[in-house]
């Protein structure tokens, strides 16, 4: 399911729980994009990640210079080799990332008793008024 998708239906749940007739429905609503900027813990792991790309585009080029007689068959191996490294290092941290932030949204969304976090971000806006907004919390609870 494309994020698309996932928004719309993570809307029909929150419209679905308020229209149900089970009580008042709590929405929570974060700025991802915000937080990815702003959240310390981001930053510490997105420099982490810049170091270790960095690290290993060094090495790439090391091993493309020390054989300057290598095939073209070998160049592509090495290529692919590094790329794969690049993905595994992109998806490590963007794990690490997600995970802390799921976390510490499920733990904000308990102490206020929140029954649905959506992603409302600038560039998406899907509620403009009645949620709570936990941006900032997450944000300082992201060290």
């Amino acid at each position: 399911m494309n994020l698309t998708g996932k928004l719309a239906a993570m809307a029909l749940l929150a419209s679905s729980l308020i229209l149900s007739g089970c009580g008042q429905a709590q929405i929570g609503a974060v700025d991802v994009t915000k937080i990815m900027e702003e959240a310390p813990r981001v930053k510490t792991l997105t420099g982490e990640a810049e170091t270790k790309v960095n690290e290993a585009q060094q090495k790439f080029e090391q091993d493309m210079n020390a054989k300057p007689d290598m095939t073209d068959e070998e160049k592509l191996k090495l290529q692919m080799d590094f790329q794969r490294k690049l993905d595994g290092i992109n998806q490590a941290y963007a794990a690490q990332i997600k995970n802390r932030m799921d976390v510490v949204i499920e733990e904000i969304s308990r102490e206020k008793n929140i029954d649905v976090v959506i992603n409302n971000s600038e560039d998406q806006k899907l509620i403009f008024q009645g949620a709570i907004d936990v941006t900032d919390e997450v944000i300082k609870k992201m060290q």
